[in-house]
């Protein structure tokens, strides 16, 4: 290792891997951890999930005690974000500091779409830390009308959220179906009728033409004339790579930082990871940028150890894989949706359980499972080592049988 001083930009999930998988691959340089937040790294899935429970306020679900935190021996810049990147002359601008680096992770993440003209008008939030989740739990807590624009995962875990509570609650989708990106439009109009099925209003295919109040939302007005009443706008239409900071660098920006399929950024020294990485995934041939948590996870590892032991740099390949929980039912994706064919291949689509898998050619690319965990798993192993279709049809019907073997026992 010839590298002595790391520096990680984006104190979260993604830069908390790079500077522990740094440690335990032998590094005994300088480690500096530059995050924009106050706070020490935490866990963003459960923000949007168990931490808007009623009941009484949570913790901020912190990803390690302070004493595991410590041991790292790391010098940690919270509170102030990266402002500039200086690739030839190796460092990092933060306030009016520049920091020197030999190897350098980019983890910024990425930060949530806003809605125009939304400035200045209280109760409408997006959801992406810590700040914002107690703030959302605030409004549900005071018994809030909410209205959800956006039916993604983070907008439709809130309107779960909500429901459990009693609370009133409409989602607007401006896109015929929601989640058609995330498990295509068949599979989108199936799990979106979960909604429809708790007893929660989602409006598809409307978009918001404007929000209205007396300096708090008030109105969300729609583009088929409806208006909406609302004392909380939770937005949720996506997000953007935190790449800002970059521009005036020599790094090639494009959705993302364009990094090989080893999250090199194009220049010696520098990598990215999580949200804000956009990386030549081998195992499907392809750029992608995930904002998913276990991609996240890998990642910062990855481009930890190879950037201070770039001699040794082995590519990142990985399963796209995410969940999402809504009412009674855990929704989990691997793979790819952008299939030529799908098929629900247990249970039907209307069911609390089933699963569907897509294939691409005569291979299975992705695998969509409600309340089948262990059924994800199987299916994410095969995706991962390029299986043909047949034989995931055939994992498909041993399953069948052995449930079937299963409930004649019973």
């Amino acid at each position: 290792m010839t590298a002595q001083r790391l520096v990680v930009v984006g104190a979260s999930l993604a830069g908390l891997h790079a500077v522990e998988a740094a440690r335990r691959a032998g590094f005994t340089g300088t480690i500096t951890l530059i995050g924009s937040e106050k706070h020490e790294p935490y866990n963003r899935p459960p923000l949007s999930k168990q931490f808007l429970n009623a009941g009484p306020p949570p913790e901020p679900p912190f990803l390690r005690t302070a004493e595991k935190f410590g041991a790292l021996d790391i010098d940690l810049r919270l509170g102030r974000p990266a402002t500039e990147l200086d690739t030839e002359g190796q460092r990092v601008a933060v306030s009016d500091e520049w920091i020197g680096y030999d190897a350098l992770v980019i983890a910024t993440g990425a930060t949530p779409r806003a809605l125009p003209g939304t400035d200045g008008l209280a109760g409408v939030l997006t959801l992406r830390t810590v700040d914002d989740a107690r703030a959302v739990r605030t409004a549900l807590d005071a018994g809030a009308r909410t209205v959800v624009v956006g039916a993604g995962f983070i907008g439709s875990e809130v309107a779960s959220a909500a429901h459990k509570r009693g609370l009133p609650v409409t989602i607007v989708e401006a896109l015929p179906s929601p989640l058609a990106r995330a498990v295509g439009e068949e599979m989108g109009v199936a799990v979106g009728d979960f909604h429809r099925a708790n007893g929660v209003e989602l409006r598809c295919g409307t978009a918001v033409t404007k929000l209205s109040g007396d300096g708090r939302v008030e109105h969300v007005h729609l583009s088929d004339g409806t208006v909406l009443d609302a004392d909380l706008v939770v937005v949720g239409i996506g997000a953007a790579p935190e790449t800002g900071w970059l521009e005036s660098s020599s790094l090639t920006l494009d959705n993302g930082v364009v990094c090989d399929e080893t999250l090199n950024a194009g220049v010696p020294g520098v990598y990215a990871a999580g949200d804000v990485a956009r990386w030549h995934n081998p195992l499907f041939d392809r750029s992608m940028r995930l904002e998913h948590w276990t991609s996240a996870s890998e990642q910062g590892a990855e481009a930890a150890r190879n950037a201070i032991d770039p001699e040794r740099k082995q590519p990142y390949e990985t399963v796209p894989y995410f969940w999402s929980d809504w009412y009674d039912r855990k929704i989990q994706f691997a793979g790819l949706p952008d299939a030529e064919h799908m098929e629900v291949v247990s249970g039907q689509a209307t069911d609390r359980k089933f699963t569907a898998l897509y294939r691409s050619g005569d291979r299975l690319i992705g695998a969509l499972t409600v309340n089948r965990p262990a059924e994800n798993a199987k299916y994410q192993g095969l995706i991962g080592r390029r299986a043909c279709w047949e034989e995931a049809l055939e994992a498909a019907r041993a399953s069948a049988s052995r449930a079937t073997a299963a409930a004649a026992k019973i």
